[in-house]
This record gives structure tokens, C-alpha cells and sequence, in this order.
């Protein structure tokens, strides 16, 4: 039955985040990325998005990944290793606002194109909406940028509690209409809210099983 699929998969995922989740590395520079050793799920989207809102969420962690009210501070790539590096969540830096200089910028914004384009343990992109706006022009380029680089990715609204539930069904419906016209782009859209739990465990079930299926591979 679906639904019994759906609750053993939610379990599934509830299982896995249930176990430690603990930072392991930061790099500003390509040299400075961890072995490629463990599948790896990248978290992408505009600044001030929800990022590490959204990874706290998921671990249940308060303060696991930094958070800030100023966009644009996350200025390098975060690993944090899940259940003994069974899968490990990557916050990338957000990208269309930064007080920093363009040269600062151009840097870690090279880190992260070479990052997507070159990660051979690299299972998905998660790249994340906030529901209030929709996809931007900044969005739709990272998205023909994932397209290009053959990278799978799967679109997750955030920031969900905001809207009627009318609306977010109208915004989830418009941004999936969206990524079935992208070729690498998952085709279920999941939204959710890190401040009031809603779409958590839904996400949780789709990386578990990315998770039991790179393992089972390895």
C-alpha cells in the first residue's frame, strides 16, 4: 500500500537523522574538501534561504550548521557527517546577495561550480526556494547550471508556515511545473518549514534512501 511505503520510508529517515550528526569540515578552497569517501547531499539556494535552518531541522539540532539574519555569511562550504558518514549533508554558501568584495565573491562562487561540477560522491542537490517568492532569475540560472553539469537535484520550498495553505499549494504546483522542464531536476517538489517541522520527515525519507542506496552500492 502507498501509505504504508510512505510511513516505512519516513521511519526509515526519522531512524538515520536520529544518530549523529557532527560538523567535520570547512573549505574555502577546492583543496581543502574532504575525501570523497561518503555520498554527500548539497544544500543550494539564494542567500538567507533557510539553508542551515533547514540542516538544523533535519539533524534536530538547534545550532548544528550557523544561522544569521544577514545574508551572504556562509562563505564556505560546510560538511556535517551523518551517522558515521552513512551520508553527509553539505551547506554551500548562498548566492545573489553578499557584503563582501567581487573578488571575494568570484572565489567562492568558482568553489562551489567546481564543487557541483566535480564531486563524484555527490547523490543530489537540494536546491531550496523560499516559498514567499518562488524561483527567481538567480534560481532558473543555478538550475540550467545543474542541467549542464548533469547534476540531479530536487527543488524544496522553505519558509512553507508563511503562506495559506491555498498559496503554497498554488507555489508548489508553479515550481514543480518548473522543474519538469529541467533535465536533471527531481520531479517532487517538497515543502517545508524548519520553524514548524512541516515537510521534515518527507525530507528525511528521500535522503535516507539516497543514503541505503549509495551504500548498497559501495
Amino acid at each position: 500500500m502507498p501509505d504504508a511505503d510512505a510511513a516505512a520510508r519516513e521511519e526509515a529517515g526519522r531512524i538515520l537523522f536520529a544518530r549523529e550528526c557532527v560538523f567535520v569540515a570547512g573549505a574555502a578552497r577546492i583543496d581543502q574538501l574532504p575525501e570523497a569517501d561518503a555520498p554527500e547531499v548539497a544544500f543550494a539556494g539564494r542567500s538567507n534561504v533557510g539553508k542551515s535552518s533547514l540542516i538544523n531541522a533535519l539533524a534536530g539540532r538547534a545550532a548544528l550548521a550557523r544561522t544569521s539574519n544577514t545574508p551572504g555569511r556562509t562563505r564556505q562550504i560546510n560538511f556535517f557527517s551523518l551517522a558515521g558518514g552513512r551520508l553527509r549533508l553539505v551547506d554551500l554558501p548562498g548566492y545573489g546577495y553578499a557584503r563582501a568584495a567581487k573578488s571575494e565573491i568570484a572565489a567562492w562562487t568558482g568553489l562551489v561550480d567546481a564543487y557541483l561540477r566535480g564531486r563524484p560522491n555527490l547523490r543530489r542537490a537540494a536546491l531550496l526556494v523560499d516559498a514567499r517568492r518562488g524561483l527567481m532569475p538567480p534560481d532558473r540560472r543555478v538550475m540550467a547550471a545543474l542541467d549542464r553539469a548533469a547534476v540531479v537535484y530536487q527543488l524544496v520550498l522553505t519558509k512553507a508556515d508563511a503562506l495559506t495553505a491555498a498559496r503554497l499549494e498554488r507555489r508548489a504546483a508553479e515550481v514543480g511545473a518548473a522543474a519538469r522542464e529541467h533535465a536533471a531536476a527531481y520531479p517532487a517538489v517538497i515543502a517545508t518549514s524548519a520553524r514548524r517541522g512541516a515537510g521534515v520527515a518527507a525530507l528525511r525519507a528521500e535522503l535516507a534512501a539516497l543514503a541505503v542506496a549509495a551504500n548498497n552500492r559501495s
